[in-house]
């Protein structure tokens, strides 16, 4: 991944810097003080991503996104920010923002989005590849090309924002198991029985500790699905994923608590319920459900 890095604070821009080159991210090709000073090389160098702050002298960090947007930019953008103004925070995913790193800024939070966003970038860049793949095939006739199991699931996870969790993967290979199960009803088999089927495959010497390990990763990623739901929902209760996806994944009420939670600001911790088997279920079935359209 190459990435483009425009911020007037020098010492965020170090960090960021060091944070992709130490977790070898990609490389950073080049930086910018101002919004108005970026314009050019970015357009005439292309980055991958462009980590941009908010709030910046002359052109502040929208204001720079639709320039280089009405210019024909392509890339991707991850926003920096201290600011957490629901109006601005709207406005800047209406602008083609895909995450925000907070101010000040975390290790952790960047090496997490930053590998959320190459996921996003590859899935894209490999559904982009077979349409042009296709059209060379047949110039001028369209031909529609059925997603396998593993592209419809990325393809929903990428939806609710959790394509880049660990425990994404581990929800990919069950959810291909059971496809591969014709004769499966609409109850699952135990979570146990799934959670060893996929250690088997991948830790067949330990496959009692690796399971307890894949049954932590989908649960930290499915409370992680349910807290960008939470979160887009706050931001926009419109917005088509969040009304797609929210009621069939989670007990609604599981959201609302969580955006409420959200809204108060508070720093105390609640208690969510993760319904794993309800979650892993209705992804089940609506794989199948596009597999077969």
């Amino acid at each position: 991944m190459r990435y483009f890095i425009v911020d007037d604070d020098k010492a965020s821009r170090t960090m960021l810097k060091n944070i992709i080159i130490d977790h070898e991210l990609g490389i950073v090709i080049g930086e910018a003080v101002s919004g108005a000073s970026s314009l050019s090389t970015i357009l005439s160098m292309h980055p991958d991503v462009v980590l941009i702050d908010l709030l910046m002298p002359e052109l502040d960090g929208i204001e720079t996104i639709e320039q280089l947007r009405k210019e024909g930019f392509q890339g991707q953008f991850i926003m920096i920010s201290q600011i957490v103004n629901k109006e601005m925070v709207g406005e800047a995913y209406e602008k083609g923002v895909e995450f925000f790193i907070h101010k000040p800024i975390n290790r952790v939070e960047v090496q997490s989005i930053l590998k959320k966003t190459a996921e996003q970038f590859k899935l894209k860049d490999s559904l982009l590849a077979i349409r042009q793949s296709l059209e060379n095939i047949a110039p001028g006739k369209p031909i529609k090309r059925q997603q396998n199991v593993k592209e419809i699931v990325l393809s929903m996870l990428n939806d609710i924002g959790v394509i880049g969790e660990t425990g994404s993967d581990d929800i990919v290979s069950i959810i291909e198991y059971l496809m591969e199960r014709e004769e499966l009803s609409v109850q699952l088999p135990p979570l146990k029985d799934l959670y060893e089927i996929v250690a088997s495959k991948t830790h067949p010497a330990d496959i009692k500790k690796e399971s307890r390990a894949i049954e932590q990763r989908i649960r930290r990623t499915i409370l992680s699905a349910m807290n960008n739901l939470a979160s887009m929902g706050l931001i926009d209760y419109t917005n088509l994923n969040f009304e797609y996806y929210a009621p069939r994944f989670f007990e609604f009420q599981e959201i609302r608590n969580q955006m409420r939670h959200m809204n108060e600001e508070t720093d105390v911790a609640t208690r969510v319920k993760v319904n794993i088997k309800k979650f892993l279920q209705v992804l089940y079935l609506e794989t199948k459900d596009k597999y077969n359209q």
